[in-house]
């Protein structure tokens, strides 16, 4: 049975004590958070915050948020280890370019939508009721075609956020 990656009665050091080669305390701020079957997130985490620093981290904050803080800084080490000079800013830069690529294809795709759809409402032809004929184009009954081709299009706006500002823009 294993609690807090250590198994009962035999003390398993974890990920960060091995990797510092020290004995693991049973009170090891390192412990709950990088266990021993995990050697390669406290190692990036080492190589790029070092052990001291992310020791005083985790004892200057409340218990309830170090596992929040650790994600983090797992994050940002695995992202500083794949990309030295923009770690997971470089990664969060990219996604948000694909995100306004992405929302202009969707605008290019929603527009087709609409013209494809007033051109079908500009294509049926128009009987006027009353007479059983054709109408021109400023009768009544082309009127609410319009009316309606008018609406369909407001229907199909969608808010879009403006392009040109990002997540730096703060």
């Amino acid at each position: 049975m294993k609690e807090n990656g250590r198994k009962q009665g035999a003390v398993s050091p974890c990920a960060a004590c091995k990797l510092l080669r020290r004995r693991c305390a049973p009170d090891c701020v390192f412990a709950p958070y990088f266990p021993a079957d995990e050697p390669q997130k406290f190692a990036n985490v080492h190589r790029v915050f070092g052990a001291s620093n992310v020791n005083k981290m985790l004892q200057e904050l409340p218990m309830h948020q170090r596992g929040d803080a650790v994600s983090s800084m797992v994050y940002e080490a695995n992202a500083r280890v794949r990309d030295p000079v923009y770690g997971c800013v470089g990664a969060i830069s990219s996604l948000q370019q694909q995100i306004d690529v992405l929302q202009a294809q969707l605008a290019l795709a929603q527009a087709e939508v609409v013209h494809m759809r007033m051109r079908q409402y500009s294509d049926k032809p128009r009987v006027d009721h009353h007479q059983g004929t054709s109408s021109p184009e400023n009768s009544p009954s082309s009127k609410i075609v319009s009316s309606q081709a008018k609406s369909l299009f407001m229907d199909m706006v969608v808010d879009q956020p403006n392009m040109e500002e990002s997540l730096w823009s703060c």
